[in-house]
């Protein structure tokens, strides 16, 4: 079992910068690839940026490819997610996900553990 609690959304202004964060508790940290999921209103949730678990291996959604940056901490049992250009098409509810496969998978089934998402909202 693995707790996720994802924290730093907010508000910001198109442009701006935020850095989430998720925290992890349970089972090993390092066991499990990370991703970062989001969900704007009335669209399906997507994968914006995921992990492998060392780290080494990433991830990145086209939209957000050279703007956002995703993370981990192993020995803070941490994951981030530094998004940079904001854009008001990134206003969703982000959430942190860990899947026990080795590699990060794309699809949302794929992930066993999830957070309860953190908004984040780009006003323009």
């Amino acid at each position: 079992q693995v707790q996720l609690v994802e924290s730093g959304g907010g508000l910001v202004q198109a442009g701006g910068s935020l850095r989430l964060s998720c925290a992890a508790s349970g089972r090993t940290f390092s066991s499990y690839a990370m991703g970062w999921f989001r969900q704007a209103p009335g669209k399906e949730r997507e994968l914006v940026a995921a992990i492998r678990r060392s780290g080494v291996y990433t991830y990145y959604a086209d939209s957000v490819k050279g703007r956002f940056a995703i993370s981990r901490d192993n020995a803070k049992n941490t994951l981030y997610l530094q998004m940079n250009s904001l854009k008001p098409e990134d206003t969703a509810v982000y959430y942190c996900a860990a899947s026990s496969r080795v590699a990060p998978p794309p699809l949302q089934k794929e992930y066993d553990y999830w957070g309860q998402g953190t908004q984040v909202t780009v006003s323009s």
